[in-house]
């Protein structure tokens, strides 16, 4: 058999394809991590609601954010299923976003993080869940996996595999897949609704930056609206340091009551000029009393006395 030197040629440029193909997989699984799978996995691959990825990225920035980096296309992976038999579930479809792709791992980047987020009370009711995985993809061919979900208990984690948060965002990753737009779900009542939280809440109770704050009394009843007082930044960023002095830690999603007494408790709201608020809860007559949700510290005079005198009346 006569080999030509077309024949050649055609072998060598075949070998240098298939060499750089493996050049690329073995690039995006740098430091032994599993490679990052290209398209949607078929099946979901953990045993529980949210908090699963198909592969760990090595990306600068993974265990200090959700999604770090500026990626440049998103795809949204579907998988329902029921929260009593979790696990397994098929995938139903998917979703490419392109143009919003950085919009929306900013908006996640601003979520808090934790190596291992703390679980607080969640309610247990059944019902119907979609797992989600969402892979972001990054110049150069890296790219990045978030697994989270929407369950009737709103209560989930949103990992990437080396960070996770305890910040529910089911509604809006829902919304995202339906439509192609992603906008994040906020309450129309921030003072009724739940906050996603602030990156940087597992650190100090308020982060830098606060340029307003509403501080949120209890509702009179069910339907009614919680009154509310808003102030600027002055006010935000004094009470933000008051706040920040107490010494804070772990929050155990629970306080010890006094009994009888003062049962007064409000919310504080500070904002940001971009990015989700951060909520504190304050019990007056608990221990501790102040909480955010990832931190908790002792309720002291000087900042009892400083939110008792900015809320609104209470009614009823």
């Amino acid at each position: 058999m006569r080999i030509t030197r077309r024949a050649v040629a055609v072998f060598t440029a075949l070998i240098a394809v298939v060499t750089g193909a493996a050049a690329v997989l073995i690039s995006q699984s740098a430091g032994g991590a599993p490679p990052v799978p290209a398209s949607c996995p078929q099946r979901w691959g953990g045993g529980d609601v949210g908090g699963w990825v198909p592969a760990a990225a090595d990306i600068d920035g993974a265990g200090e954010s959700l999604v770090p980096g500026s990626p440049v296309r998103a795809m949204i992976c579907a998988y329902p299923g029921t929260n009593t038999h979790p696990g397994g579930e098929r995938l139903a479809g998917s979703r490419i976003l392109t143009g919003q792709a950085r919009v929306m791992a900013r908006d996640l980047a601003h979520l808090p993080v934790a190596a291992a987020p703390r679980v607080g009370g969640c309610t247990l009711m059944g019902g119907p869940m979609t797992n989600y995985l969402i892979r972001f993809a990054y110049p150069g061919g890296r790219a990045l996996w978030v697994g989270s979900a929407e369950e009737v208990n709103s209560c989930v984690e949103t990992t990437n595999g080396t960070s996770g948060s305890r910040s529910y965002i089911g509604p809006s990753i829902t919304a995202a897949y339906r439509t192609g737009t992603w906008k994040p779900v906020h309450p129309d009542d921030p003072c009724q609704g739940r906050t996603l939280g602030r990156r940087g809440q597992d650190e100090r109770m308020v982060p830098d930056g606060a340029v307003s704050v509403v501080v949120c009394g209890r509702a009179a009843s069910h339907t009614a609206k919680p009154p509310r007082r808003e102030y600027g930044e002055p006010t935000a960023r004094d009470l933000a340091a008051m706040l920040n002095s107490a010494d804070s830690r772990l929050s155990e999603h629970r306080c010890r009551g006094g009994g009888g007494g003062d049962d007064r408790e409000f919310r504080l709201l500070f904002g940001y000029p971009t990015g989700p608020l951060a909520d504190v809860r304050i019990s007056v007559n608990c221990t501790p009393g102040v909480d955010n949700g990832l931190l908790q510290a002792d309720l002291g005079d000087p900042v009892r006395d400083r939110v008792v005198r900015l809320a609104p009346p209470q009614n009823g």
